[in-house]
């Protein structure tokens, strides 16, 4: 959410910096609202300040036993009380108005975010690693005969329908072993803390993050009133909602595995091949929290602690940071990390690092205590994937298939799948 008291200052600069997001020019109404908001406020305060008034007047118009005063100003006491009840609903009212309309804004991007429609417009930024060569065409990883057992998408259907997924045998293993494997490098090389946190939530932890009120279709509403996570982000950024912290505890580090529901709504007709894109799926998130002076500092080593992972499994890939068209709500920058899948032959995002300012914070009352005194501050927040686990099952598939239909693994995931280092062609650990 964004501060009232910076439009107040500069909504020259509110709308220029909001209207690269494709949200247009809204200080005057803000402003309008909040002019609204403040009068009735005013009115209330003056309106009690005379009903206090005219309540130490009763007593003495009593004592000195003026009847036609004292009920005049019983009168106004009981007329100011009721008027202060209504003038504060209206107050109430008009901050309601408000604060829907500042949760329903963007985040404003920061100066160096490119400007751009969409996704051909975001800017590539870093290459790692070589795509490889094959000695014959690659398929996508629902193709390769070593997964032809253990990746069934008609049970899947028969199950939950579309865009579900049934792991079994070698490739379940394998989907396991790299969830592992990248919390373990998270937690023991990254210093980030292993969390386990719920994957349903109440409503407020969805508007803290950002979800709430404007993207209500793409997540799952239980009967009961609870959320199912679209991320860990959202657990993870909540810890410390309605919190304020001690800035020596700055920088709070966490990670999570955990399963993530999306409806996928406005995606129709895109990626319904495979297991790219599902409705139930399996990601390592990243959140940080930190002291403002210090969140592109973190927005830099979370993008590296992601990048990290695809170098230590050998996967070749791109990092681009997104256009103003095609970066997130809540974002003030975000860095894409795109993996290299050879059977489509193209890069395909697997992680999105995005630092938020104060934003979700303003959303959460999230502030922490300076250390050397004064008035709290908010945080600022961040997340990432690190990574997408589904996404990376596809690309360690894609990279590592032989032409005989067997799949070369990283020798990095051998302990975790008991030393072995090939599925075959008939779908077995070897």
């Amino acid at each position: 959410m964004h501060d009232i008291r910076a439009i107040r200052e500069n909504p020259a600069a509110f709308d220029a910096a909001i209207s690269r997001v494709g949200a247009g020019s809204v200080s005057s109404v803000i402003l309008a609202l909040d002019e609204a908001r403040r009068a009735k406020i005013l009115a209330s305060e003056t309106a009690q300040a005379e009903q206090n008034k005219a309540s130490k007047e009763v007593g003495a118009a009593k004592g000195r036993g003026d009847e036609d005063e004292f009920e005049r100003l019983r009168a106004l006491v009981a007329d100011k009380k009721a008027e202060v009840a209504r003038l504060n609903d209206e107050a109430k009212a008009e901050d309601a108005k408000l604060t829907d309309l500042l949760m329903g804004l963007p985040n404003l991007p920061f100066d160096d975010v490119p400007d751009g429609a969409d996704e051909d417009d975001n800017v590539e930024i870093k290459r790692w690693g070589t795509p490889r060569s094959f000695d014959f065409k690659p398929v996508e990883h629902y193709e390769l005969p070593a997964v032809q057992t253990g990746m069934e998408f008609e049970t899947a259907a028969k199950l939950s329908g579309s865009r579900f997924v049934v792991l079994s045998g070698a490739v379940a293993r394998l989907h396991r072993a790299l969830a592992q494997f990248m919390i373990d490098t998270h937690v023991d090389e990254h210093g980030l803390t292993e969390t386990n946190a719920p994957v349903l939530v109440r409503e407020e932890m969805m508007y803290g993050t950002g979800q709430l009120p404007k993207f209500g279709e793409d997540s799952y509403l239980t009967r009961e009133g609870w959320w199912l996570i679209p991320t860990s982000e959202v657990s993870l950024t909540n810890l410390v909602h309605g919190e304020t912290i001690d800035e020596a505890t700055l920088p709070r580090r966490y990670t999570a595995h955990s399963l993530c529901f999306r409806s996928e709504a406005g995606s129709a007709g895109r990626d319904t091949s495979g297991m790219l894109r599902q409705h139930q799926f399996e990601k390592v998130e990243m959140v940080s929290v930190t002291h403002p002076d210090k969140s592109l500092e973190e927005h830099a080593r979370m993008t590296g602690c992601a990048e990290a992972i695809l170098e230590k499994l050998g996967l070749p890939y791109r990092t681009i940071v997104l256009c103003t068209g095609d970066m997130g709500f809540g974002a003030r920058k975000t860095f894409d990390i795109e993996v290299w899948l050879p059977g489509q032959d193209t890069y395909r995002e697997i992680s999105s690092v995005s630092v938020c300012g104060d934003f979700q914070a303003r959303r959460m009352n999230s502030r922490f205590k300076p250390a050397e005194g004064g008035k709290p501050q908010f945080v600022h927040t961040l997340n990432g994937s690190g990574l997408a686990v589904g996404r990376c099952l596809i690309a360690v598939l894609e990279n590592g298939q032989q032409e005989d239909g067997s799949v070369n693994l990283p020798d990095v995931l051998a302990p975790y799948l008991g030393g072995k280092s090939t599925i075959t062609a008939d779908g077995a650990l070897a």
